[in-house]
């Protein structure tokens, strides 16, 4: 099968009303990641030091050497920067998510007691601070199981929630199959929970940010000042804010470092965006955990079979009658390639409508031919299609008077005379007069001019009929 696994849909138009606790306008969500005593090290059996975010412009890893600099930066973290954010956010009241690095976590028993103290979530970030992408997939199996044990013996029950960060692209397949978390956050790619189905159960996914996020203050582009991370955060909550008012609530992540924003000149501005945030009703500042028990509450997965997932034959039970007696454009459609984006009406009729587009002319005029006359003899005979039949009964062609039957019975005559195919409209669209209308218009046509309007028509009973069987 030809797959493409993206899904670039996502909820489309109409994102669902996530119900937040007392119907609240915006969830704003404070991660820290705490990756201290986790990083890449010699001591830590690692080929280099580390070289990723941090105040050194420019660092580049020192393979066999320590990089003293680079170790007392992340050291700050542990030893001022965490304080300082517990400080800060037991004081206002808001509980955090900590992204725990399991190994870093054993190196730091005083702030795993105080996140504990705090009622804080820790969800485990991964075995050590390290890169996964080049990492064997049993290797990165093998780490993410000795996360979890590490994590839970550390902290005393296992993670419920998952962020690597420096992932794979076998990490959300690898922690999905564990069955241990009640949500993974290693995607970036909404502003809502959602679920995705691996290896046959379904996943929680809670996206997470790399913008707003005080890694730019160590990137470029990026932060130089506290005031810069304020305003950036303002204008994101601002605009989300916005849009809860407008009856369609988002959540906003926050990412946060120990050793990045716990500098005091940086935390200025995350300051300002808690104490700003405090000025709003209708504002709910959850941890991650708290978000996951709420969506499988609210918004249990949604199951049903996808088109993009199903077999040939299937597919073309399901679909073949989509267009009229045409079961090879389904045939054809099954080809394609297909992913997440087709599992929908308006994707699985873009699927079968370019099969149908870029069919030669003969084979499109089988399709046209392959409709029924309009209240005809097929009709009067009780042999439509069954969706034909629905479609006629909706526009009480089911039930015309014999001077109707008459008029529709000249008029089909004469078009398909004329145009040498039947006279085609989405008759849901209409009711009967406006039927009728369109018929009397329509027959007047040249032929080119029809032939083009009755595949348009064609295609829109099609999108009718999808809407009926998929979301």
């Amino acid at each position: 099968m030809n797959r493409y696994p993206r899904d670039m849909r996502g909820y489309g138009a109409n994102p669902p009303d996530p119900k937040w606790p007392g119907g609240a306008k915006l969830a704003v969500q404070f991660v820290l990641n705490y990756e201290e005593g986790g990083e890449n090290s010699i001591l830590h059996g690692d080929a280099a030091s580390e070289a990723f975010l941090s105040d050194i412009a420019g660092a580049a890893m020192w393979p066999g050497q320590r990089h003293w600099n680079m170790e007392s930066i992340y050291e700050y973290g542990a030893r001022a920067g965490f304080w300082r954010l517990h400080r800060l956010f037991t004081g206002a009241g808001i509980p955090v998510t900590i992204y725990g690095v399991a190994t870093a976590l054993a190196r730091s028993p005083e702030q795993v007691a105080a996140m504990k103290q705090a009622g804080w979530e820790i969800a485990s970030h991964g075995l050590k601070w390290v890169e996964h992408k080049d990492m064997p997939e049993a290797d990165e199996r093998a780490s993410i199981t000795e996360a979890i044990r590490l994590h839970t013996e550390v902290v005393g029950t296992p993670p419920e929630g998952w962020y690597t960060g420096r992932c794979s692209c076998n990490t959300v397949a690898l922690t999905a199959q564990t069955g241990q978390f009640a949500y993974i956050s290693d995607t970036y790619d909404d502003d809502l929970p959602y679920w995705t189905r691996i290896g046959g159960r379904d996943q929680l996914v809670i996206p997470y940010t790399l913008e707003a996020n005080d890694m730019r203050f160590a990137t470029a582009p990026g932060y130089i000042t506290g005031e810069q991370f304020f305003q950036y955060l303002k204008d994101a909550f601002d605009t989300l804010y916005a849009e809860g008012e407008a009856g369609a609530p988002k959540m906003m992540s926050v990412g946060l470092h120990c050793r990045l924003i716990g500098r005091p000149g940086k935390l200025a501005g995350l300051k300002r965006f808690i104490d700003y945030i405090q000025g709003f009703d209708g504002v709910w500042t959850p941890r991650r955990i708290d978000i996951a028990r709420h969506w499988a509450e609210h918004h249990p997965p949604e199951r049903f079979d996808r088109p993009s997932e199903m077999e040939r034959e299937e597919f073309v039970t399901r679909y073949g009658g989509i267009f009229e007696h045409s079961s090879w454009i389904a045939e054809r459609a099954w080809g394609l390639e297909l992913g997440p984006a087709h599992d929908s009406a308006a994707g699985l009729h873009n699927a079968l409508c370019r099969v149908f587009r870029s069919a030669s002319e003969e084979e499109r005029l089988g399709v046209l031919t392959a409709h029924p006359d309009l209240a005809g003899k097929l009709a009067l005979a009780k042999r439509l299609t069954a969706e034909s039949t629905a479609e006629q009964a909706s526009a009480g062609l089911d039930a015309l008077t014999d001077e109707e039957r008459a008029e529709f019975t000249r008029l089909n005559d004469e078009y398909v005379e004329k145009h040498g195919f039947p006279f085609i409209i989405a008759v849901r669209d209409h009711d009967k007069a406006g039927i009728l209308d369109a018929f009397k218009r329509r027959v007047a046509h040249d032929r080119a001019t029809e032939f083009a309007d009755a595949c348009r028509q064609v295609e829109r009973i099609a999108e009718l009929r999808l809407k009926e069987i998929l979301p």
